[in-house]
């Protein structure tokens, strides 16, 4: 499992100093539901906007 996420989205609640996330998990999906092919083509749904 990976030690260090990296993330440059600083406008989510989670995002840290370094571009570090700071969530205790991590999920991401594949757009449709269907195989990715490319990092592209899927999306984080562990993001949460700051307030």
């Amino acid at each position: 499992m990976a030690q260090d996420v990296l993330c440059e989205v600083n406008n989510c609640v989670y995002w840290g100093d370094g571009n570090n996330c700071n969530a205790d998990r991590i999920y991401v999906v594949s757009h449709k539901g269907e195989q990715a092919a490319r990092s592209e083509e899927t999306d984080c749904k562990t993001f949460e906007p700051t307030h």
